[in-house]
């Protein structure tokens, strides 16, 4: 099996005309970056739920066609950070301003969080992009009357190259979008193999799954204090001959109480995070999937820089 996720291409051509360029969508928490990179994709690779702060990773979605490729990276949301884990995640987010040939500002037009816009903006003049594109989301939920007042205001703050409304729930105005992304690239090699989706290994995609399930199930602060790490990933063969994965993760808490609850009386709620993450793992795989899962205890683990690389390998520490 792959170590990075592919899908079906066509040849692209080795044309000189050839574009491609890398794209950072950045934002305040719940801003809607991650169903903006999975309707981009077509399918689900970044993990989605209602709560803020559920991407912990640059997560990278790769569109490429016979003229171009576009490199997305979808970050963790923007916030002031109250322990080392959401510090990282912040320096993540902004870490991705470092290689952007473009940026997509992303905002809630639902739910404005001027005060965290106006830090992005702040540090967006400093990085100094080549294109910004302003992208207004979740206009499907506001009156369309509000959003001329926004676009003004922000145009007074800075000057993006575009501002386009879109809902990336819907898919609204998401092909304007990449249009206008596509025009903005610029002559240069195709950096992923044409039928590559993510650079980013299945054992990622796996733990987020998982993850995913415990952010929609629990509540308070037990979805963020817990971790997912994929201890073993194989192919083994059943007594029918038929070929299985077989996958086992830990899930780490901070505290006792908060592996209590994930297990749930009599295992019942660990159960149900399992049964939801396999059938997501199955369809990710496209294969039968046996999944076991752990929960173990490894204390303050988002507040010490030693645990946060164990755990969060794929944060850059």
């Amino acid at each position: 099996m792959s170590e990075v996720l592919t899908h079906g291409s066509d040849s692209v051509s080795e044309d000189q005309n050839f574009r491609s360029g890398y794209v950072s969508i950045i934002g305040a928490p719940n801003v809607g970056k991650s169903t903006l990179l999975n309707t981009i994709l077509g399918q689900k690779l970044a993990i989605v739920t209602p709560k803020p702060q559920t991407t912990r990773n640059q997560i990278r979605g790769i569109v490429t066609t016979d003229t171009h490729q576009m490199v997305f990276v979808d970050t963790p949301g923007l916030m002031d950070p109250k322990y080392r884990l959401q510090s990282e995640m912040v320096r993540t987010a902004y870490g991705a301003l470092r290689d952007a040939d473009i940026v997509l500002f992303v905002i809630d037009a639902a739910h404005r969080a001027e005060e965290t816009e106006d830090k992005i903006l702040e540090r967006l003049r400093r990085a100094k992009i080549a294109k910004t594109i302003l992208v207004l989301n979740k206009v499907d939920i506001v009156d369309k009357l509000t959003l001329l007042p926004i676009f003004e205001n922000f145009s007074e703050k800075f000057e993006f190259d575009d501002m386009i409304p879109i809902s990336a729930k819907t898919g609204d105005g998401v092909s304007v979008l990449l249009e206008q992304v596509s025009s903005y690239l610029l002559p240069g090699p195709l950096y992923f193999p044409e039928d590559q989706l993510s650079d980013l290994p299945e054992r990622f995609f796996i733990s987020e799954t998982v993850r995913e399930k415990i952010m929609l199930i629990t509540q308070r602060e037990v979805p963020y204090a817990s971790a997912v790490v994929v201890e073993e990933f194989e192919k083994r063969q059943r007594r029918n001959a038929e070929e299985i994965i077989y996958i086992r993760a830990i899930v780490y808490t901070e505290k006792q109480t908060q592996k209590q609850i994930i297990i749930g009386k009599g295992g019942k709620l660990i159960k149900r995070i399992g049964e939801l993450a396999r059938l997501d793992i199955e369809k990710f795989l496209d294969a039968s999937v046996y999944l076991e899962l752990y929960v173990t205890v490894k204390a303050d683990w988002r507040r010490d820089v030693r645990k946060l690389k164990e755990l969060g390998g794929f944060l850059e520490l």
